[in-house]
């Protein structure tokens, strides 16, 4: 796994993360838990400025991994002190090695139902490929707009079927069970794809639709606690919604909160007309440039309308 190389440790080597899901690496309530108690290392691996690991024998040798990277809460600092005695390594990693290692731990322990008594769906998702065939013809030419400097993003160039730079860097919100992440994939893109429901990550993981160590389970609105500011190229979302009058104020902070981690440009599907116009107000509100497209079907069901959105500056 990720978490061993970045530790230095043999594959054999059991590592656990003292936390179950990435707002748990936010909130630390086991990570307080284990603080508070009187642990005895026989050895111990500081990833410097980003966590400890600490290797304890009882029950049975494993390997504990604690960090604090990502909660207001720097509640292990203090603490390593008591770490000073034993056998002591040091390593070094960057903040994107150390982000999809723990992404990768948390989604194969999802996926190895580590975190649930019993699991309610054992279905393979269901995909459409009708859907994820319109996406791409979707995005295509939006992403090569949104993704290219203006002078080589006229129209002619964009419907001559040029595609978007395999290295661009996608974060997909509300990726569900990964139907439209395919039309990512098929253009030759490796997203970061997140959802707020576990359950559906966990099939669409369990499934081989999505990649461990680009996928995860959050509330949208918690991302700017874990990733940087303009981090990414492009924040996608489709079939964002159900948005109603109701619920809107709170999709429109979700939808803001996961756009600024964009640094050039943003697009989301709906399902209506209203939904899209509703996203686009926003946006312009908060000083994007952008556009209502309408992605209208015979069927009238998935990625009706969409709003592309790009940084301006």
């Amino acid at each position: 796994m990720l978490l061993n190389t970045l530790l230095g440790l043999a594959g054999e080597e059991s590592v656990f993360l003292a936390e179950e899901s990435w707002q748990d690496l936010i909130d630390l309530p086991v990570t307080e838990e284990i603080l508070q108690e009187e642990l005895e290392p026989d050895a111990c691996i500081e990833v410097k400025d980003m966590g400890w690991a600490l290797h304890l024998c009882q029950p049975e040798p494993v390997w504990l991994f604690l960090t604090d990277r990502y909660s207001p809460r720097k509640i292990i600092s203090a603490n390593a002190g008591k770490w000073a005695g034993p056998s002591r390594q040091t390593v070094v990693a960057d903040e994107r090695t150390l982000f999809l290692a723990l992404t990768e731990y948390l989604s194969l322990s999802l996926a190895e139902e580590l975190f649930c008594e019993s699991c309610l769906f054992q279905s393979t998702p269901v995909h459409v490929e009708e859907r994820i065939e319109r996406l791409v013809h979707l995005l295509q030419p939006a992403l090569w707009e949104g993704l290219h400097d203006s002078e080589q993003s006229d129209s002619d160039t964009a419907a001559a079927g040029s595609s978007p730079s395999k290295d661009a860097s996608i974060l997909e919100i509300c990726c569900g069970s990964g139907m439209a992440t395919q039309a990512l994939l098929r253009l030759g893109l490796r997203p970061l794809s997140m959802d707020s429901d576990r359950c559906d990550l966990c099939q669409a993981l369990k499934a081989g639709l999505l990649d461990p160590s680009r996928s995860f389970a959050l509330d949208a609105k918690n991302l700017p606690q874990i990733l940087p500011t303009r981090s990414f190229d492009a924040v996608l979302g489709f079939m964002v919604g159900l948005i109603d009058d109701f619920n809107w104020p709170l999709w429109r902070d979700i939808l803001l909160q996961a756009a600024s981690l964009s640094r050039r440009m943003v697009l989301f599907t709906t399902y209506t007309q209203k939904e899209a116009a509703l996203i686009a107000k926003a946006f312009e509100n908060a000083s994007w440039q952008g556009r209502v497209i309408d992605n209208r079907d015979s069927h009238g069901i998935y990625d009706q309308w969409a709003y592309m959105g790009l940084r301006p500056g």
